[in-house]
C-alpha cells in the first residue's frame, strides 16, 4: 500500500499535481498562494508564486502593476519617486513637483544643485551676475530691478564715486558741494588736515581749514588783526563771521566800537579818527 502524499493545507492528494515544498510541508499550488502570497497594492488581488513580484517599503506589486500613478509607465526598470504615497516616473515628478530654472527655463531636477532667491529658482549654473556674467554661487549679490549683480560690478556700476579720486564709495563718505567723497579724501588744499566734521570754508571751489583760509585770504580785522572768515554751511565764522568795511579796513561786528569809550558802533554814525574810529560823543567832545 502507497505512503499518503498530500497537501498541507487542503490534504487532497498531491500525486500527479504541482506542488510546492515548504518547512511546513508540500501544498498544492492554490492552497499555497492562499497561504503564502502577498496581495498586490494596485489591483488587490494575490501574486502568484509564479508572477513576478515588485515590493517598495512595505507594499508588494505584480510587475505589470509596478506604474507610475500618472502616466501608467512601467516602473520595473526604472527610477522613481514616491510622493504622498503615489509612485511617479522622474519625468511625471518633475513635472508635477519640480522647478524651473528661471534662466533657461529647464526643470531643476531633484537632487541637482539649485539656488532660491525671492520665489524663484536656479540651476547653480544658470544664476550669473548680470555685469559680469560669473557664476555667483555662495557669493554675496545685489538685485536691482530683476537683475543680479556680484558686489564689485554693482559697485562699479551703481555706487556714487568720490569726487576727488574717482573710486567708488562702499560705506560712509560725505557731501560737499553737492558731491560725494570719501571722508580721507575731504582734505584742507592748504595743510591737508581732514575736513570731514570740521568747519570748513572755500575758495574756488577748494576746500580749506579755518586757519589756512584765514592766513592765505581773508582780510583781517582792522581791531584784533584776526582773519575774517565765514565757515562753510555754518553762518559763522571767526568773530562772528559778520563785518563792516570802511574804504579799506575791516572790523569784525565785535570789534567795530568807539576806540575811546567801547561802545559798538554797528549801525550807528562814527568818525575815523587816523587809524581809529570814535563814536559821534567821543568825536566831540575833542581830544
Amino acid at each position: 500500500m502507497s505512503e499518503s502524499f498530500d497537501c498541507a493545507k487542503c490534504s487532497e492528494s498531491l500525486y500527479g499535481r504541482k506542488y510546492i515544498q515548504t518547512d511546513s510541508g508540500p501544498y498544492c499550488v492554490p492552497c499555497y498562494d492562499n497561504t503564502f502570497a502577498n496581495t498586490c497594492a494596485e489591483c488587490q488581488q494575490l501574486i502568484g508564486h509564479d508572477s513576478r513580484e515588485l515590493f517598495y517599503e512595505d507594499r508588494h506589486f505584480h510587475e505589470g502593476c509596478f506604474r507610475c500613478c500618472r502616466c501608467q509607465r512601467s516602473l520595473a526598470d526604472e527610477p522613481f519617486t514616491c510622493q504622498d504615497s503615489e509612485l511617479l516616473c522622474n519625468d511625471c515628478y518633475c513635472s508635477a513637483f519640480s522647478s524651473q530654472c528661471s534662466a533657461c527655463g529647464e526643470t531643476v531636477m531633484p537632487g541637482s544643485r539649485k539656488l532660491e532667491y525671492g520665489g524663484q529658482t536656479w540651476h547653480e549654473h544658470c544664476f550669473l551676475c548680470s555685469g559680469c556674467e560669473q557664476p555667483l554661487g555662495s557669493r554675496s549679490f545685489v538685485p536691482d530691478k530683476g537683475a543680479h549683480y556680484c558686489v564689485p560690478c554693482y559697485e562699479n556700476k551703481f555706487a556714487p564715486r568720490c569726487a576727488r579720486c574717482s573710486k567708488t564709495l562702499t560705506q560712509g563718505g560725505v557731501t560737499y558741494r553737492d558731491q560725494p567723497w570719501h571722508r580721507e579724501c575731504l582734505v584742507c588744499t592748504g595743510c591737508q588736515t581732514p575736513l570731514a566734521g570740521q568747519q570748513f570754508t572755500s575758495r574756488d571751489e577748494d576746500p580749506y581749514c579755518v586757519a589756512c583760509f584765514g592766513e592765505l585770504f581773508a582780510p583781517k580785522c582792522s581791531s584784533c588783526k584776526h582773519p575774517i572768515v565765514e565757515r562753510s554751511g555754518q553762518g559763522a565764522g571767526l568773530g562772528g563771521g559778520k563785518y563792516v568795511s570802511f574804504e579799506d579796513r575791516h572790523w569784525h561786528h565785535n570789534c567795530f566800537s568807539c576806540a575811546r569809550c567801547s561802545t559798538s558802533l554797528v549801525g550807528q554814525g562814527f568818525v575815523p579818527d587816523g587809524d581809529q574810529v570814535l563814536c559821534q560823543g567821543c568825536s566831540q567832545a575833542g581830544p
